[in-house]
């Protein structure tokens, strides 16, 4: 059986061990020793590390199995290990938050099937490799969750489709929603920290970075371990950290799994704002409560993850409401940022191109209504266009609201036609052609206005 060595820098971690081949071996060995720097290979003298499944900043995560659990059941073991030259200090906050995670993972893992169970948290003190000197190491060991992180699946698979991302932003609302209501911020969402087990289920990861909330604003601010790219700007100038702290880091992950770009790609520094909506085709609801989200001060976001279930559940957002009395930007938030903080809830629904889509499915489809309805009531123009007009207000508001898109501007037109065209007496004695002509004319004239009217509200916009 192969057997890793957990030490920092050994240089051969790899050991085999014909006899542990043999389960009752296994479970009755006393211990075992790397055979090349002497580290003890059993940690707590029951976890059997068996592969390096990665290293960190401030730790390596080790696969091992549960010797003295039937079925040796797999689990996972993260070490503590500090990368760099950290000053006292630092050495002694990056201490604390591994084993804030362990408080944790206790507190929440066994009472929430997304979040790994903790298993047991340990010390061990060995010899050192100096002579006469002795290192310690502190052990976390959870549940092991099999299956990829966000961020690899983002690299075999590609682009998240829209009800990829929207599944994901709905599983891991709820486990932000159970987390927040215990008064912790998770403070490091991103790709790789949200995992998905082989059955599909998903998972947040890493609490190491975890902040408790308390009434006193020192002991909620920020103590700088964030992923750049994916912290807002409170959390970045290392001020006090929120629940909607944790909303924006999802939202800049979902984008990022939209677009399969970096997230530092889709933020224009100059003008301070995220552009990503341009290289998606997503529900423009579903995108304004993503740009809600990203807001860059904290309480113009949604406040609370029960907050964006609710306004994924009514599929409608309410404008954001902003005024003199908002928390101030940090200071490397342009005037850019505030004027994108007025307009992100104004933001057009619709593209140029469905605009004018939309305009030629009413024009064409008006024209056969109001052809339809002459025929059937005769010399009664004060009633046919009433009625015509109605109809038409109900086909627009419909469009407004997307009752009707995409295939159905062709599916409702195609429909109509093929009425008028097997009853002939709808067409009111009109050749065919005279209709489709008729049809058609109107609907380039109502693209035409279309266009007219969209060219001067953007040259107004300009001007005002």
């Amino acid at each position: 059986m192969e057997v890793y060595c957990t030490r920092p820098r050994c240089p051969r971690p790899q050991n085999y061990f014909a006899d542990l081949d043999d389960i009752t071996t296994l479970k009755t060995t006393q211990q075992k020793y790397c055979t090349t720097c002497g580290m003890p290979l059993m940690l707590d003298g029951r976890y059997v590390p068996i592969k390096l499944l990665g290293r960190g900043g401030f730790g390596a995560a080790f696969l091992a199995r549960d010797r003295r659990i039937p079925g040796m059941r797999q689990c996972v073991v993260k070490q503590f290990q500090p990368a760099g030259n950290l000053t006292p200090t630092q050495l002694q906050q990056a201490q604390l938050m591994f084993e804030r995670e362990a408080e944790v993972l206790a507190q929440l893992g066994n009472d929430h099937d997304q979040i790994p169970d903790l298993f047991a948290f340990f010390p061990v003190i060995v010899n050192s490799l100096q002579s006469g000197q002795e290192d310690q190491f502190f052990y976390l060991v959870q549940e092991y969750i099999d299956g990829q992180n966000l961020e690899e699946e983002l690299v075999q698979q590609g682009k998240f489709s829209e009800q990829q991302v929207l599944q994901v932003l709905q599983e891991i609302l709820k486990v932000l929603e159970f987390v927040h209501d215990r008064g912790i911020i998770h403070r490091d969402i991103k790709p790789s920290n949200i995992m998905r087990r082989r059955d599909g289920k998903l998972f947040l990861l890493d609490f190491g970075a975890v902040k408790q909330v308390t009434n006193a604003a020192s002991a909620a601010s920020s103590t700088g371990i964030y992923s750049m790219g994916f912290a807002p700007p409170e959390q970045m100038t290392g001020g006090q950290v929120f629940p909607s702290t944790d909303l924006y880091a999802l939202a800049v992950t979902l984008i990022t799994l939209l677009t399969h770009q970096e997230a530092i790609q889709l933020f224009d520094a100059y003008s301070n704002q995220w552009k990503w909506r341009s290289q998606v085709n997503i529900n423009p609801r579903l995108a304004d409560i993503f740009d809600k989200m990203l807001l860059p001060a904290a309480n113009q976001r949604f406040q609370s993850a029960q907050e964006v279930l609710r306004a994924l559940s009514s599929q409608a957002l309410a404008p954001t409401q902003l005024n003199s009395s908002s928390a101030t930007l940090p200071p490397q938030a342009s005037k850019g940022s505030n004027i994108f903080a007025r307009r992100s809830s104004t933001q057009p629904a619709f593209s140029t191109l469905e605009l004018l889509g939309g305009a030629a499915f009413s024009g064409f489809e008006g024209a056969l209504i109001a052809i339809a309805l002459s025929s059937l009531v005769k010399s009664q123009i004060m009633i046919t266009l009433p009625i015509s007009a109605l109809i038409l207000g109900i086909l627009i508001f419909a469009q407004t609201r997307r009752w009707i898109e995409k295939f159905d501007l062709l599916i409702i037109p195609t429909i109509t036609f093929a009425i008028i065209f097997f009853l002939p007496f709808l067409r009111g004695g009109l050749d065919i052609l005279i209709v489709v002509t008729l049809a058609v004319a109107a609907g380039l004239v109502a693209i035409s206005l279309t266009a007219i009217f969209r060219l001067i509200y953007k040259l107004l916009s300009l001007l005002l």
